[in-house]
């Protein structure tokens, strides 16, 4: 299937800060120079925000982590998870197609679809309230036929419950979801022939469907409010998540592995450091410019824009002063990553003509 941007895009795209902050802790997970590694979290993460991949977002992602813009583009055209073209501001609905939601009558459910919705999928409801489109199988078999809005299943469905669901919906509620006929989970419609020591009546619904009832969240956009964002990867939590912390004593016994911690500190410390304008060229000094894109960090859109700022050779770079990288840091779409990713001491190496691991990987053609 051909899978093409979609023809109206905005102008700019950027995480709000909280998802910000969490995009930059998925970073933080992947060993040094492998930050492309988060690309997936990065983009799921711009179109639970947005509601779909916007040209902005995908080339905001690949910025982030030093990457072509087209590898990001491969992957968001790659993945059917990633949805190109606009969806619905309510909610954008999945219909399973595949044998046994066919065989209970997924049709129906699409005609539904194409009766309160429009006539063909990936194409905005007349209030721009919902999009659709018919999905393979989403591994609800036994409760079939079935549809996926936002986060949630929703199981057991006729097309008259379906109708009533988007009603809800539209109107600003929030269906539960799981199974509609009254089922707890996924057991015979006739009762339970095994296991009927189990007792449903510990919650009022199933796992899943409890857990959407008490967040509220089936069809709520993630702008990164919702949980404390969680780094245990670096032997802690986030500011977020800290206060909560506080009455254990024991998991901060480990905090020798959160290295990387300082350095995402400093962005905050050059945040109040009065600016001074570095030494600017109007162009490349005879022989050329350096290659920027040594720096780990530094990708072809951000060697232009240092380009632009001009900053063309390591040396430059190199003798940044504190009050000159909170200059060019201000300039940049990503404060912090000067100091993060350690700019000033890998320009002042690759200035005196030595090597460091990253630009080693560039040189082999490991860095694209």
């Amino acid at each position: 299937m051909l899978r093409r941007l979609y023809h109206d895009q905005p102008e700019s795209f950027a995480f709000t800060p909280e998802n910000q902050k969490w995009a930059e802790a998925q970073i933080t997970k992947y060993p040094e120079g492998r930050a492309q590694s988060a690309v997936i979290p990065l983009l799921w993460r711009a179109q639970e925000q947005e509601g779909w991949l916007t040209r902005p977002a995908i080339e905001y992602v690949a910025d982030m982590l030093g990457m072509a813009n087209i590898r990001a583009f491969e992957v968001a055209s790659f993945y059917f998870m990633f949805q190109l073209t606009p969806t619905g501001s309510v909610a954008h609905v999945q219909v399973c197609g595949t044998t046994s939601c066919m065989i209970c009558g997924a049709e129906k459910l699409i005609d539904v679809c194409k009766d309160k919705i429009a006539d063909k999928p990936f194409t905005l409801s007349a209030d721009s309230k919902f999009t659709w489109e018919e999905v393979e199988c989403l591994g609800a078999c036994a409760n079939a036929p079935m549809v996926q809005i936002g986060k949630d299943y929703y199981e057991d469905l006729t097309a008259e419950r379906f109708a009533e669901i988007l009603d809800e919906l539209a109107a600003g509620k929030v269906p539960v979801p799981g199974p509609q006929n009254g089922r707890f989970a996924a057991e015979p419609k006739s009762g339970l022939t095994s296991l009927k020591e189990f007792d449903s009546g510990k919650t009022q619904y199933n796992a899943s469907a409890q857990l959407a009832v008490d967040l509220g969240d089936t069809v709520k956009r993630i702008d990164g409010t919702e949980v404390p964002i969680l780094t245990p990867w670096l032997g802690g939590k986030s500011a977020a998540a800290k206060p909560a912390a506080k009455k254990s004593a024991a998991p901060k016994a480990e905090k020798p592995k959160a290295a990387p911690k300082p350095k995402a500190a400093k962005p905050a410390e050059t945040a109040d450091v009065a600016e001074a304008e570095p030494a600017l060229l109007k162009a490349a000094r005879e022989g050329g410019a350096d290659d920027l894109k040594k720096l780990k960090g530094v990708g072809p859109k951000l060697e232009q824009t240092l380009n632009e700022l001009g900053f063309y050779h390591f040396d430059q770079i190199a003798a940044w002063t504190e009050a000159e990288i909170a200059w060019v840091d201000s300039r940049l779409k990503f404060k912090g990553r000067i100091a993060r990713d350690g700019w000033v001491e890998q320009a002042g190496k690759l200035a005196a003509g030595e090597d460091t691991e990253f630009s080693k990987r560039v040189d082999k053609g490991d860095v694209y």
